[in-house]
């Protein structure tokens, strides 16, 4: 609960600062015109957004014959948690990890490494699942749009007045507007790391809920503690993900990029022995 909750107070302070900082800076009709461009763009990128994340890790479709026995590990998840089937995908991949996309439970997939098949046991494997269609059941895609919309926004608006003060260079400085020029200076460069930040909490919060959701789901939250000591274990030995990228690793259960050298606060997953005690002593 305390992570629901969490979710929505940065929602609520991420469009306060859109709200702020839009007003500042280009006023009301800024801030719809920054809104408009972000929501058709990330709306986009929702409806298609499993077709181009699939098809980037070459994930390959698999049916209920497959030897994984993936097939039936996510058609029995997917019923005891009263959601529609997801598509499933193998990934060819070494390392271990696994994701899910899609813009409504009605439209999901489910994808895990052939890695990620080799690495975990079963109970692993399944804990690894629910906690994936703990993401869709929570249509965790359309929150992270949602997110991304506010956050684009408020990155638009700092753009366009960072180009308006480059051609508008030489007028209005007086000693009186050297107090708002200032202001605006200071909101262009530190908004978007503040949008940045909070879109960063929202991840590992979601994360957290979706964590809890595979330990209800499966019963007992040592199995995907065990999976996630597991992954993290080789990540830290060097072995990522071939074809990761920044702009999708926070669709993964584990960020697949190496990722240590990040500061807490712009990660978008949380610290893999803080999720184990959240799994184990909560």
């Amino acid at each position: 609960m305390k992570n629901i909750m969490k979710t929505y107070l940065l929602i609520g302070l991420l469009s306060a600062l859109l709200i702020f900082i839009g007003g500042a800076i280009a006023g009301q009709g800024g801030i719809v015109i920054a809104l408009v461009f972000s929501l058709v763009f990330n709306v986009v990128a929702l409806w298609f957004s499993d077709k181009i994340v699939l098809s980037m890790y070459k994930a390959e479709e698999i049916l209920r014959s497959h030897p994984s026995g993936l097939y039936e590990i996510v058609e029995r998840l997917s019923k005891k948690a009263n959601i529609p089937m997801p598509k499933v995908y193998i990934i060819p991949d070494n390392a271990p990890n696994a994701f899910a996309t899609g813009r409504s439970p009605q439209k999901a997939a489910v994808a895990a490494t052939s890695g990620l098949l080799h690495a975990l046991s079963i109970e692993e494997i399944e804990a690894v699942i629910a906690h994936e269609l703990s993401h869709i059941k929570n249509r965790d895609t359309l929150i992270q749009t949602l997110v991304a919309v506010i956050a684009s926004a408020i990155i638009h608006i700092t753009a366009i007045a960072k180009w308006g003060m480059i051609f508008g260079m030489g007028r209005g400085e007086g000693d009186s507007d050297r107090g708002g020029l200032i202001m605006t200076i200071l909101m262009i460069i530190f908004a978007p790391i503040a949008a940045i930040l909070i879109q960063a909490a929202i991840s590992r919060s979601r994360e957290y809920v979706a964590d809890k959701g595979s330990k209800q789901l499966i019963g007992s939250g040592m199995p995907l503690a065990n999976a996630l000591r597991k992954i993290d274990n080789i990540s830290s030995r060097g072995l990522t993900m071939e074809t990761a990228s920044q702009e999708t690793a926070h669709m993964f259960i584990m960020n697949p990029l190496s990722g240590k050298s990040l500061l807490s606060m712009f990660r978008t997953h949380p610290e893999t022995e803080d999720r184990i005690k959240e799994l184990l002593y909560s």
